[in-house]
């Protein structure tokens, strides 16, 4: 009889990234940034491969692209798996390090379609990023059926007097598009 192999997770984003995103990009305006959150988070409603929320780390200062994200709790039965917490898991693989804080190296923002829920909120300051930029306001998100979680204006607090800007509303209307195409859509919603 042979026992059973170990629990393995591993994460890989769904083939269509690939042509998606462009590596070698140079994102320098916030606006161009939330674009492929967006972006992503739209493909990833139309290939039926996860929630309407996408991601993105980008070195603070230059724009240069470090790793995305997109939704993969419902396709990799997974709820951790939230389109800021891949990006930020993908990020620090890519670097090699457990931080994206790192008193030689360039400082991080995390770019997110939606608000970010709870989790993802304590992801982003464990990780070490500088800024959070958001699309879609968690109204919007509530509106389709999601729930956030417990985050309160004081959570944006605890983050500002730990050294983490949060910027909220960019191009809020058109991540919020990508919301009501889930729902459009029949999207599952996966934690109301």
């Amino acid at each position: 009889m042979t026992e059973p192999g170990l629990p393995e997770i591993r994460i890989r984003l769904p083939d269509w990234v690939a042509s998606a995103v462009d590596w070698d990009r140079v994102y320098s305006v916030v606006a161009d940034r939330m674009r492929l959150a967006i972006q992503l988070a739209r493909a990833n409603v139309e290939h039926a491969t996860g929630g309407p929320f996408g991601a993105a780390v980008f070195e603070l200062d230059t724009g240069r692209l470090v790793a995305v994200g997109v939704n993969l709790v419902t396709r990799d039965q997974n709820s951790t798996l939230h389109a800021e917490m891949v990006a930020l898991m993908l990020a620090e693989r890519r670097l090699g390090h457990y931080s994206l804080a790192s008193p030689d190296g360039p400082a991080h923002e995390l770019v997110t379609s939606c608000d970010p829920c709870a989790m993802c909120l304590g992801g982003a300051l464990w990780s070490g990023v500088r800024r959070i930029v958001a699309g879609a306001g968690r109204v919007e998100a509530r509106r389709v059926g999601f729930d956030e979680g417990p985050v309160f204006p004081e959570s944006y607090q605890y983050l500002r007097d730990r050294g983490v800007e949060s910027v909220r509303g960019v191009l809020g209307a058109e991540a919020t598009a990508v919301l009501e195409l889930y729902r459009e859509r029949g999207g599952e919603i996966y934690n109301g």
